[in-house]
């Protein structure tokens, strides 16, 4: 039993150092989002799956982990994003790009900042000086003066451009930073110090 037992262990090893003998020709590789890994080699990125398929070549300059089945890669300093069969949806055109959350992703040219959908459309102009991510239906943004304040998906201001910095929500809650001190708000705008 005990030959047996150890047989057994061997063959497993020696299978999964073969199923994973594909890792040996890669540089760097990420962690798997979406089915797919960002991997590179030589200086280039693409996209293997958990198998090691590579299904989007290495050609990109860098890359993003996929968020809703959409990634950032970026192409002579541009960025733009790529759908999981390789698909440009958005051209690299754009200074920086964050991932998609809740159907939406920050984009910015230069210092102006956005969000593109998941056609690669303009979805909100690109006019504020800094953005995050949306959470709970929600994105903090940085006006003109160098205020934060909160947008809905439409670019429609929900609470007011008043704070030193903003997070985005998540469980109910934001972090916002007031007249230099950090408060916890949540969507109806009410704040409650942080203890220190």
């Amino acid at each position: 039993m005990k030959r047996y037992s150890l047989l057994l262990c061997l063959l497993a090893t020696g299978l999964y150092g073969l199923a994973q003998s594909w890792t040996k020709k890669y540089d760097r590789i990420d962690a798997c989002n979406c089915g797919l890994a960002l991997v590179e080699k030589s200086g280039k990125f693409g996209y293997v799956t958990e198998q090691g398929k590579l299904t989007i070549p290495l050609i990109y300059d860098e890359g993003m982990a996929f968020s809703e089945d959409k990634a950032g890669v970026s192409v002579g300093g541009k960025w733009g994003f790529v759908d999981k069969n390789g698909n440009e949806l958005v051209k690299p055109q754009y200074t920086e790009v964050y991932s998609f959350h809740e159907g939406l992703a920050v984009v910015s040219i230069g210092n102006d900042y956005g969000y593109v959908d998941s056609t690669g459309k303009v979805a909100i102009p690109l006019r504020y000086t800094n953005a995050r991510s949306f959470g709970e239906g929600i994105a903090p943004v940085c006006n003109k003066r160098g205020l934060w304040g909160y947008i809905d998906k439409n670019g429609k201001e929900i609470i007011s451009f008043r704070f030193n910095y903003a997070t985005s929500f998540a469980d109910g809650v934001a972090k916002v930073m007031l007249e230099g001190k950090w408060f916890a708000m949540d969507k109806d705008g009410k704040l409650t110090k942080f203890e220190e």
